[in-house]
């Protein structure tokens, strides 16, 4: 076995392996919309290079966007949106990019396991 097959994969959680995924796929810029349920993946695009977060006041702001930058740079954005609610806010946006057969990666959060039961 060569050292490198031996070496220790670095450590990291479940959001910047996201990103690092996103930044590897040749996705770097990310519309975000994002709630406390976020918080982990925000701090994740801050953490690993590569992806620009431009923060949007609302979901429909964030797909538009990404659907505008996915149309006009011909490569795919990502949209970071709060929990299923702020994809339907997005829903007409996504609906149009389809249609144009934009490429748009959506990320919805969700509740924390000891929220959903409230």
């Amino acid at each position: 076995m060569s050292d490198t097959a031996n070496a220790k994969a670095p450590n990291m959680n479940g959001a910047e392996s996201l990103v690092g995924t996103l930044v590897a796929s040749g996705v770097n810029v990310c519309f975000a919309n994002p709630g406390t349920s976020e918080m982990h993946f925000v701090s994740a695009l801050d953490r690993v290079a590569g992806v620009r977060c431009v923060l949007c006041l609302f979901e429909g702001v964030a797909t538009g966007a990404a659907d505008g930058y996915g149309r006009m740079a011909g490569k795919p954005a990502a949209t970071l949106l709060h929990l299923g609610t702020g994809f339907s806010n997005g829903i007409a946006n996504l609906h149009n990019a389809r249609r144009a057969r934009t490429p748009i990666l959506n990320i919805c959060g969700e509740h924390a396991l000891s929220h959903l039961g409230l």
